[in-house]
Parts: C-alpha cells; sequence; structure tokens
C-alpha cells in the first residue's frame, strides 16, 4: 500500500504551478521566439554589449570584494621569471583587468564582435597590462590559440551562456600549461527549496532572451567537478546581487 506524504504532495503542486508558470511566460515571450526564428534576434546582438558595458558597472560595485579575493591568487601562477598570460573567455568589456597583476599579458576572446570598441576603451584605462589581441571566437572552438601556452584562463559571467559547458572546459584545459589554472565567478541556480529557484525556471524564457542566451538554472559546478583538473577549489556563495543570480560559484582548478 502505497503511503500519502503531505511533503511529497505540496512539492508536486509546486512543480505542476512552476511548469504552468513557465508555460505561461512561454507564450508572451512568442514574439521574441518569433523574432529569433526569422534572425531579427541578431540586431540585439549590436546593442547587447552597451548594456553589458553599463550592468558591468554595477556588477563590479557590488561584487569587488570577491572579485580582489578571487584573483589575489593570479601571481602564484606565473612562470618564474616570465609574463603572466592570461587568456578571457567571453572578456566582454573588460571589467576584471583592474584585478589583474600589473605586467600581465591579457588575450581577450568573445564571439561577439560589437564587444571590440568598448574592450580598446577599458584596456586603454588599465595600462599596467600587455594587451596582446582580441580573438572572436566561441568559447567551445578557440583553435586559433596554441594548446599549453596559457598561464591562466578566466571565464566570469561566461558558463552561463555557452551551449556546451564540457566542451569550453576542455578548451580551457588544453590552452592551459601544466600546472596552469582555470579561474571562474559564475552564477547559477539555486536550492531547490527557495522562491529563487521557483522565479529563476519561471522567468528563464524572458531571461534567456534578455541575456543573450544567459540561463540561470544551471548547475555549473558539476561539469567543473567533471572536467578532469588535478585540484578544483569551489564555493557557494550568495551574492549581494538581485535572486536571479543571486546564488554563485567562485573558485579556480589546477590543470
Amino acid at each position: 500500500m502505497r503511503c500519502w506524504s503531505p511533503r511529497r504532495s505540496a512539492a508536486d503542486k509546486m512543480a505542476f504551478l512552476m511548469k504552468f508558470c513557465t508555460l505561461i511566460v512561454n507564450v508572451l515571450c512568442l514574439p521574441l521566439h518569433l523574432l529569433q526564428a526569422v534572425g531579427l534576434y541578431e540586431i540585439y546582438k549590436r546593442f547587447f554589449p552597451f548594456c553589458v558595458y553599463r550592468i558591468s558597472i554595477t556588477y563590479n560595485k557590488k561584487m569587488r570584494d570577491k572579485k580582489k579575493e578571487l584573483f589575489r591568487s593570479l601571481p602564484e601562477f606565473n612562470k618564474p621569471g616570465g609574463q603572466l598570460t592570461i587568456l578571457e573567455i567571453g572578456c566582454g568589456s573588460g571589467t576584471n583587468f583592474e584585478f589583474y597583476p600589473p605586467g600581465s599579458k591579457v588575450i581577450c576572446t568573445d564571439p561577439n564582435p560589437h564587444f571590440q570598441k568598448y574592450l580598446e576603451k577599458t584596456m586603454a584605462e588599465n595600462d599596467h597590462l600587455k594587451y596582446e589581441r582580441f580573438v572572436v571566437a566561441s568559447g567551445e572552438d578557440m583553435g586559433s590559440i596554441e594548446s599549453e601556452s596559457v598561464d591562466v584562463v578566466v571565464a566570469t559571467l561566461v558558463l552561463c551562456s555557452v551551449s556546451n559547458t564540457p566542451q569550453v572546459l576542455r578548451e580551457a584545459y588544453r590552452m592551459l600549461r601544466p600546472g596552469g589554472a582555470f579561474f571562474f565567478l559564475e552564477h547559477v541556480v539555486a536550492d531547490p527549496s527557495t522562491w529563487s529557484y521557483f522565479f529563476q525556471h519561471v522567468l528563464q524564457p524572458v531571461w534567456y532572451y534578455f541575456g543573450d542566451g544567459c540561463e540561470v538554472t544551471r548547475e555549473t559546478w558539476k561539469p567543473l567537478e567533471a572536467a578532469g583538473f588535478s585540484e578544483l577549489k569551489l564555493r557557494h556563495i550568495e551574492a549581494p546581487l538581485m535572486f536571479m543570480i543571486k546564488p554563485h560559484i567562485i573558485g579556480h582548478a589546477v590543470k
């Protein structure tokens, strides 16, 4: 005989409500779905860098201490007597540059070529770095970057929007020299018992378009744990941000 559980019943009702509300939001997003289907959504990609540039200023103010903490150990991965080479995946407008050690050589990649003018502006404001080049490439295919050629790979707020997270991590691993490190700071899905989790799933359809493919429902720590790095230092934190992107993971992985 099957036992009835009030807790299970409440969870089932909540799951049904979440799916129903998500369906409603998807219906409301039909015009956006249509714009993407006919290719007109690509126009937004021209304006997206401006949005990111403005939002990143606020994000950096609120996350400054966390970024300082994250990047404090970057010099540890410099070769003795050498120049620290950093490759940033999805560099956007370059909001991490101010946290990189003086004298570092920086290679930037992003699939959106319209970020370049903002990137160059930010680099000019951070003359303590050597700007190597900007490569227009997706995180899943950075074949123009030689294997084992960089000391550090950085990805912040990037793994939420790539199409294949394990492949991006494989590329990062390939490009890192032995002993190099992958640094990350990413928002992730909330705990299933919270209202944040509920609204992350309900509002995901519209958030996807606002964030140019961003998904707030990803368990990004799982592919990081399975990526094959020799050492992984990862922490879950609650960022001082809106509920949709409050849960974060932060840390680094050593090749």
